[in-house]
């Protein structure tokens, strides 16, 4: 929260303020469309603010209204007469419910700091949670009540079983399965290639508990992606500092609480929570390594036992946390969990081979198939595995699953992640969101602006419609109460804004706010997941912008593509694993890149992300392939291929 405005905008931007009045057209900014905030004059006669002029400066070298030759240096602060004249506009106190004072523009700062009892209230309330926090991590019982999830998939035990044997795991993901693709892995002469990753505990310190981490992430268990991923990390950032979180990392913890089962916005809820300390549980990718083929160490000593484990109903969990490794195919039991079914039964071990689960050949299986199998058993759930005696089976290394909440890295050589229930919604891009156009026309005065603000435009990097980032309680459109922030604007006066980018939309919104009359053409996206949170007060202390999922939503004719042409040797794999599809049980399933492997084509390339959708290969639409489709088309484009994608922002935290 600024302490200057009281509002809440990321450091390097404008103050905000509630303005009494209309503020008359010549002390507006004809950049962000708000009073002028330390107004720059040009040599062309046009002023802007400060800090819009300067970031505009860094991309472009002209005036923005007429577009002559323009240096920074070249302009000058406004007089002082000018400057008198913004700072006496009359503006509420941004507290009105403890506070209904108004006053100049110059003298809410000092309004803030010694008279406000709504600012003196938050800041006592800010106080509090800082106080709470930090009792919170002296009294670990504490800790453990208030971070646990409403609805656990993993039991807290495991999360820390996994926290201490993983430290530095190494996880052969080089397995591609069933329904899901990683055109990452091919074989060589030399013997089988497998991607490493490496699970490491990481520990952020911020001396602002409330300051943004500086990542955008994509993913959650309500799209195709399943983990949280990675997709950005802010240049001058908390995690950029910090330097060990990269593009592509998969957050598996957040503080003890696992959150590979989580959707994206509790996901992004979680991230945001303030905090002094964060613990990071992150997977990483560490690149391909060669292996030469071994000899099955069961081929001597061996002892094929039969278990059977009766459940009292069909959802109560066995207690087994089922692996994969990187040296053997096949499922192993990592660990029994104290006080479960398989436990107390005592007839199964560490390091046993599944074989089979009910008649159900798994000798070639994962652990997510495993689990399934378990979790649709009514009563009687039937083992077969395989003991190695005498001899100390390899340590497993790689993170996998409970009988109650599968995981698997089958997601095209993916890090591992909770499966969703059979009985939940699986993400289909319709189902999620609806789009619904529609029409605000309106009657003003001339000099009356629209009083909102705008982001996007397709000089953006993400090529982004333009929308509406906030509505000030100033203007006609907050008088109509119709449009809201969020809401993508299509066309103004019959003029379309969908192609334009952001300084041309500007110029459009304001030379037609200028008539008596206005009518706008707005897409509304609307979350219908009722069940979700709401981020609105979690966004409080973040620049405002739409999370990734909504993005989502848009339909395709908004949608800005760009090709990405990838080029390789004969021996070289593209570097990069997908996910999505259509499937019967799923329907149709864009295909977003899950995982960029470092060291190979795509990642060196620098413009595939993590979480952008593929539209077409070479040319060829994606929409309505399945996995055996698509798979032999990237395989088969033996040195480039052009991937046609679009990329939409990750959600910031």
């Amino acid at each position: 929260l600024c302490g200057e405005c009281g509002q809440f905008h990321l450091l390097l931007d404008n103050h905000l303020y509630n303005f009494q009045d209309d503020v008359d057209d010549e002390l507006i900014c004809h950049i962000c469309l708000q009073p002028l905030l330390q107004p720059m004059d040009t040599p062309c006669g046009h002023t802007y603010c400060f800090k819009c002029l300067e970031n505009f400066m860094q991309e472009y070298n002209f005036c923005p209204m007429d577009r002559k030759k323009l240096s920074f240096q070249q302009c000058h602060k406004s007089s002082l007469l000018v400057r008198n004249l913004l700072d006496k506009l009359i503006v509420f106190c941004p507290f009105k419910a403890e506070c209904q004072q108004k006053m100049q523009r110059c003298e809410l700062e000092a309004h803030l700091q010694n008279r406000c009892p709504g600012f003196k209230k938050y800041k006592s309330e800010t106080q509090r949670k800082k106080n709470s926090i930090s009792k919170g991590k002296e009294d670990p019982s504490t800790k453990v009540e208030t971070s646990t999830p409403k609805d656990p998939e993993v039991p807290s035990r495991e999360s820390a079983l996994v926290a201490e044997s993983s430290a530095a795991a190494v996880v052969s993901l080089g397995t591609a399965e069933p329904g899901l693709v990683n055109p990452a892995f091919e074989e060589t002469e030399e013997g089988e290639t497998s991607l490493v990753a490496e699970t490491n505990t990481i520990e952020i310190h911020r001396e602002d508990p409330e300051e943004e981490l500086g990542m955008r992430i994509v993913g959650g268990k309500d799209t195709p992606l399943g983990n949280i991923v990675v997709q950005e990390v802010l240049r001058d950032s908390v995690i950029a500092a910090d330097g060990r979180i990269a593009p592509g990392d998969h957050i598996l913890e957040v503080n003890g609480v696992n959150i590979s089962s989580v959707t994206h916005c509790q996901a992004v809820s979680f991230l945001r929570h303030p905090g002094p300390v964060l613990h990071l549980m992150v997977l990483q990718e560490k690149g391909f390594s060669n292996k030469t083929a071994q000899q099955d160490s069961t081929s001597t000593n061996r002892e094929v036992i039969h278990v059977t484990l009766i459940k009292r109903d069909r959802s109560e969990p066995l207690g087994i946390k089922l692996i994969r490794k990187t040296d053997e195919a096949g499922i192993f039991i990592l660990d029994l969990l104290e006080g479960g079914l398989a436990a107390k039964n005592g007839k199964l071990s560490r390091n046993d081979r599944v074989l089979s689960i009910n008649g159900q050949d798994l000798r070639q299986g994962t652990p997510e198939a495993a689990a399934q199998i378990i979790q649709s058993t009514e009563s009687r759930v039937n083992f077969v595995v395989l003991r190695q005696l005498g001899l100390q089976l390899s340590e497993p290394v790689e993170e996998g699953s409970t009988s109650n909440s599968s995981s698997s890295s089958s997601n095209g050589g993916s890090p591992v992640h909770h499966r969703r229930r059979l009985d939940q919604n699986h993400y289909r891009r319709k189902s999620h969101y609806q789009k619904a156009s529609f029409t605000v026309a309106i009657k003003k005065e001339p000099k009356e602006s629209l009083g909102i603000t705008i982001g996007g435009g397709r000089d953006n990097k993400n090529k982004l419609p333009i929308y509406v980032t906030s509505v000030q309680p100033i203007g006609c459109l907050f008088r109509d109460g119709r449009i809201k922030r969020g809401d993508v604007l299509l066309s103004i006066n019959g003029i379309d804004l969908t192609q334009l980018n952001y300084y041309e939309a500007v110029s459009a919104l304001k030379s037609n706010a200028a008539s008596h009359s206005v009518v706008l053409k707005a897409l509304e996206i609307i979350s219908l997941n009722s069940t979700e949170p709401s981020l609105d007060i979690k966004e409080q202390g973040f620049s405002w912008s739409p999370l990734w999922i909504t993005w989502l939503g848009l339909p395709s004719y908004l949608h800005c593509c760009q090709d990405i042409v990838l080029s390789k040797g004969n021996l070289e794999s593209w570097g990069f694993s997908i996910v999505g599809g259509f499937e019967e049980s799923k329907g149709h399933q864009p295909f977003f890149i899950k995982t960029i492997v470092p060291g190979t084509p795509a990642f060196r390339d620098r413009k595939l992300k993590c979480g952008d959708e593929i539209v077409a290969v070479n040319g060829v639409p994606a929409i309505g392939m399945s996995n055996s489709e698509l798979i032999p088309m990237l395989k088969e484009q033996r040195n480039k291929v052009t991937l046609t994608v679009v990329s939409w922002p990750g959600s910031l935290v």
